[in-house]
């Protein structure tokens, strides 16, 4: 059975930093695509930044970009989102997810099939 389980997240003000980790388990197969969607009150889901496991393959959304850096540990079939100078529009629920491809642009959750639990994060002016 495949598993997303998701930690981190929390309140910070703004400027201050958090990470994201998202642990997966159950798969056959180990390249995969994988990364955080985000869903603010009222807003539709967005994709934040994806990685493909086993690869150099990064994406980011222009909103996070220079600011946010996703990771893998291959060894522990683990991603992680640092996520730094973060601002108040920032503030949102973050699922990991996870998909047997990237599409290698911006993501739709629609092609997700698998996902984290979801973690708050709190950003204040």
């Amino acid at each position: 059975q495949v598993q997303l389980a998701e930690s981190g997240g929390g309140s910070v003000q703004a400027g201050g930093s958090l990470r994201l980790s998202c642990a997966a388990s159950g798969y056959t197969y180990s390249r995969r695509c994988m990364g955080w969607f985000r869903q603010a009150p009222g807003k539709e889901r967005e994709g934040v930044t994806f990685t493909i496991t086993g690869t150099t393959y990064t994406y980011y959304a222009d909103s996070v970009k220079g600011r946010f850096t996703i990771s893998q540990d291959n060894a522990k079939n683990a991603v992680y989102l640092q996520m730094n100078s973060l601002k108040p529009e920032d503030t949102a629920m973050y699922y990991c997810a996870a998909a047997r491809y990237c599409s290698g642009g911006r993501e739709h959750e629609s092609n997700f099939a698998d996902w984290g639990q979801g973690t708050q994060v709190t950003v204040s002016s």
